[in-house]
């Protein structure tokens, strides 16, 4: 059974609308407490969430590598900025550790990757195709953006592309048309999965389901919500300084602090009984590979 941290006891009652999980309205001081919540849980296992999320500053250095060699330097700014969009289908793997710790069980690397055996990872890749092309959408936007400031003419480097954003007609209108459409970007995912992987994970959801239950968290928490968004926004902002490098640790400490907002804003039902996952697979050790592979090694001589 789940242990519910001090400040997680369900603080009202069942509201008129029982279609979906109750929403408890929440503080700015809850943000800052999943905020805490989350870092504890990174330095717990600090060596298996940098693990899981090596993937986003080997990435982001792969693309400012294509961006300097191709002379589409415009470009490094939206896929930096994508990685909002996509983060909260990534992170599933650390919402999976949270919760074990929650449990007081022990985590590891292999327990992260049990997600993928959840009832509802299939709405789980829904949801999460659903934000990669909301992600490809955004990058295509931004593109078509810079071309109506700019036309298709290269920049020459960095001086020139900083120059031509920050002292001119065009690149100012760049800034605000850009940043501007990029807001409603931000917003429609955060609004679509700000606790819809961990709804599916923690009780099975359905993919529609749990975009609904965003849907009403947000309008239930608007202060919060857009604070948090904002918190999500300047973390990943600063995690990509050196070369994307801050993203190990941003991305896991926003991962685990997503766990601990979902606890906070949805009211846990004592109630309920989950459908348990598959039944555990035992891991043989890596010792025992070579005998398996050649079955024929373990016979021995009548």
């Amino acid at each position: 059974m789940a242990t519910l941290y001090q400040g997680n006891v369900p603080t009202m009652g069942r509201t008129a609308d029982a279609a979906g999980p109750v929403i408890r309205t929440i503080q700015l001081s809850d943000l800052h407490d999943a905020l805490r919540r989350g870092w504890e849980d990174f330095k717990a296992v600090p060596s298996h969430a940098i693990i899981l999320c090596v993937i986003y500053p080997v990435l982001g250095l792969v693309l400012a590598r294509v961006v300097m060699g191709y002379s589409v330097l415009p470009l490094l700014f939206p896929l930096a900025a994508g990685f909002a969009l996509i983060g909260p289908f990534a992170a599933l793997g650390l919402y999976e550790l949270s919760s074990r710790r929650e449990r007081y069980e022990e985590a590891s690397a292999w327990d992260a990757m049990e997600v993928l055996r959840s009832p509802s990872f299939g709405a789980m890749l829904g949801l999460g195709a659903l934000l990669l092309a909301l992600f490809v959408t955004w990058v295509a936007t931004a593109q078509a953006i810079y071309v109506a400031a700019f036309g298709y003419e290269g920049v020459t480097g960095i001086s020139d592309f900083v120059t031509r954003v920050l002292t001119t007609q065009q690149g100012w209108w760049l800034i605000v048309v850009g940043c501007g459409t990029g807001f409603l970007f931000a917003l429609a995912a955060l609004c679509l999965s700000v606790v819809s992987f961990p709804l599916m994970l923690d009780r099975h959801a359905g993919a529609f389901e749990a975009m609904s239950t965003s849907l009403r968290v947000v309008a239930r928490n608007p202060v919060p919500m857009a604070a948090w968004g904002l918190i999500v926004a300047v973390l990943l902002a600063l995690g990509t300084i050196p070369a994307f490098l801050g993203l190990a640790v941003v991305i896991p400490l926003l991962g685990h602090a997503t766990w601990h907002l979902y606890r906070k804003v949805i009211v846990s039902e004592p109630g309920a009984r989950p459908v348990p996952p598959p039944p555990h697979r035992p891991r043989k050790p890596a010792a025992d590979f070579p005998a398996n592979l050649f079955p024929w090694r373990n016979r021995t001589d009548a």
